[in-house]
């Protein structure tokens, strides 16, 4: 999960932040702010997942924060020394509410609930996906990728070809767009063969159906549909070719 601290005491968020560091592996701290203004920067910039949020703020309150956000994909764990603000802030539909000074066995089971309801929100995305997947027979086919902010959903024809880097793959796609995923590329090969991608190259997925051109060699390499060039392994050009005079 990817996390902002907003609250007006530098203390408070320093605490804060090294307690999530200590009892939360899960989360992640991208950005601290003080106010209102700064607050909404952040989230803009950062766009997470999750909001730790002070109530009384440098230039209004958590609910003028909220209210000016909109409506963002985040959840909100309040955070306060106030407990008079409870019911309102449980109205706001919030993940959870701590009181200062922060116990981490509160912190820890707040995140569980955060967690939960991102897992909730996915797995109805994903379900809606399955469902469209199946009812579009010999029509488009959409997958998941697994971004900084959440899932990314695409459709597979608009892929171009997958290129490892490490444990992430990077998706090239029409018109020049281009995602990082936090997998490995054996993954997506499994997933994307069904659909005419082939494993040219140990870091390189490509799609049949954007291949250009193929210029012969010890291996040879293919010309994409995006003009980029591709190197086929020795190991490779079999299948490739196999695959290629079946497409």
């Amino acid at each position: 999960m990817k996390a902002v601290i907003i609250d007006d005491e530098k203390r408070s968020r320093e605490s804060l932040a090294a307690l999530v560091q200590e009892y939360c592996a899960e989360v992640e701290v991208l950005a601290h702010a003080e106010g209102v203004t700064d607050g909404l920067d952040a989230i803009g910039v950062h766009k997470p997942n999750l909001l730790f949020l002070d109530i009384e703020l440098q230039d209004g309150t958590g609910f003028d924060l909220l209210e000016k956000a909109g409506n963002n994909q985040f959840h909100v764990i309040f955070t306060t020394a106030f407990e008079n603000y409870a019911l309102r802030a449980l109205k706001m539909s919030a993940v959870d509410y701590l009181l200062k000074p922060i116990d981490p066995a509160e912190l820890t089971k707040a995140v569980a609930k955060a967690r939960e309801r991102l897992a909730a929100q996915q797995h109805g995305r994903n379900f809606e996906i399955l469902l469209q997947n199946i009812q579009a027979g010999g029509g488009k086919h959409k997958i998941a990728l697994p971004s900084s902010d959440g899932l990314t959903f695409v459709n597979v024809s608009d892929i171009i070809r997958c290129e490892a880097d490490g444990s992430y793959t990077h998706f090239f796609f029409k018109e020049h767009k281009k995602i990082l995923v936090s997998k490995k590329i054996k993954e997506y090969e499994e997933l994307l063969s069904p659909y005419q991608f082939v494993r040219v190259h140990h870091s390189h997925l490509v799609n049949l159906n954007e291949v250009a051109k193929y210029v012969r060699g010890d291996g040879g390499y293919v010309v994409m549909s995006d003009g980029q060039t591709v190197y086929v392994s020795k190991r490779k050009k079999d299948d490739f070719m196999s695959a290629l005079n079946k497409a």
